[in-house]
């Protein structure tokens, strides 16, 4: 069993990486830290509890984290991902409470609970972490491997010209994660840059894969000649969610010209922490720029040792086929588990999907002009 802290600013792609770490009865989810990012920390929050509760796994304790970064200004960024961050998914409220204990006292605890065997994973920006990193200067010692969505190294940002969300949000709390990594024992993180998660782009295709093999009905293809925000009218539940949440994530991209697609930057990043065999990489020390006019936010690889010794690996490449294999069937399998109704409280039955094999809201049109404090996003 594979024992996993999961950090995230939930989003749409944070959504699915949720999904799929459910759908995975190998992986255990100690709990999960709700970091502020994509939309606000209580919306993140919430997003988080509402799909523990369509899941039924309200066990998992979800822990709310710091409303703004170390820093700076928060920047959230819901053009990308809907006013409430997922999209044209419309989720039953919950009554689920989050945890008295805070994002970053979770993660202390979590790894001084299963040290040298807890696999921590961000798909957000890193504050939650580096405050823990803070509280407990001990903690990255403790952890089996760590794993983190972020960064642009040899391809533009998406933020800025030199920067990606996650890190430009708060750089502080990355270049303070990544000081304390790959040192004194403790791991070298695997970085998921944007180099390599724009690669792997979701299209319509792929969500009629995913509906079929779930045995949902109807299958849905969506065209980019749709009404905008047009619902899905699947008659499996989860199907719904992820068909409602996706299109409004593939709008945002036809909108800002990179066709018709979603990257699945967080997805990605979820496998990779589960099965670092699914990447190539190389060693790095990797820094973020912290002053620059221009360049603040950048992450800085050095590979050639000009500076010191790597302090982390950089996912380079993948067989994104296979990624796409892995993901469609995990949560086709996950959703074969929900009861096929028209009733949107439909919830799984305690007994998750055996894993794949291997070790309405107010709408907001995707590329209007966003509010001052959105930016796009990873």
């Amino acid at each position: 069993m594979t024992r996993l802290f999961f950090d995230c600013d939930t989003g749409i792609d944070d959504s699915i990486a949720l999904l799929y770490l459910l759908a995975r009865r190998d992986v255990d989810i100690i709990g999960i830290a709700s970091t502020a990012g994509n939309v606000p920390v209580d919306v993140v929050t919430a997003n988080n509890l509402a799909w523990l509760d369509l899941c039924d796994r309200t066990d998992i304790p979800v822990h709310t984290g710091s409303p703004v970064p170390l820093v700076a200004k928060l920047m959230t960024t819901e053009e990308t991902h809907g006013p409430l961050g997922i999209g044209y998914a419309d989720l039953p409220p919950t009554t689920t409470s989050a945890s008295s204990v805070d994002a970053a006292d979770a993660w202390i605890e979590a790894a001084r609970a299963h040290p040298g065997e807890l696999i921590g994973l961000v798909t957000g920006p890193l504050t939650s972490l580096a405050t823990a990193i803070r509280r407990d200067p001990a903690l990255p010692t403790r952890l089996a491997r760590l794993v983190t969505m972020g960064g642009a190294f040899h391809v533009h940002g998406n933020t800025t010209p030199t920067s990606e969300w996650n890190i430009a949000v708060d750089p502080e709390a990355a270049a303070e994660v990544f000081s304390a990594f790959g040192r004194d024992g403790a791991p070298a993180p695997i970085v998921c840059p944007l180099d390599l998660t724009e690669q792997v782009a979701l299209t319509p295709d792929h969500l009629v894969r995913l509906a079929a093999a779930a045995g949902s009905s109807p299958v849905e293809c969506p065209d980019p000649t749709d009404d905008l925000g047009l619902r899905s009218a699947a008659d499996n539940v989860l199907i719904r969610h992820i068909v409602d949440a996706m299109r409004f994530y593939l709008e945002f991209h036809l909108a800002h010209d990179e066709g018709f697609i979603a990257h699945l930057h967080d997805p990605f990043a979820a496998m990779v922490a589960l099965t670092p065999d699914l990447v190539t990489g190389i060693p790095a020390r990797v820094d973020v720029e912290l002053v620059g006019s221009h360049t603040r936010g950048m992450t800085v690889a050095d590979e050639r040792g000009m500076t010191g010794e790597p302090n982390a690996r950089i996912a380079t490449a993948t067989d994104v086929e296979a990624v796409f294999d892995d993901l469609i069937e995990t949560l086709a399998r996950y959703a074969r588990s929900f009861a096929l109704s028209d009733d949107s409280t439909t919830t799984l039955p305690t007994t998750a999907a055996e894993p794949a094999a291997h070790e309405p809201p107010a709408q907001v049109t995707p590329g209007q002009e966003p509010p001052a404090t959105t930016i796009t996003q990873a």
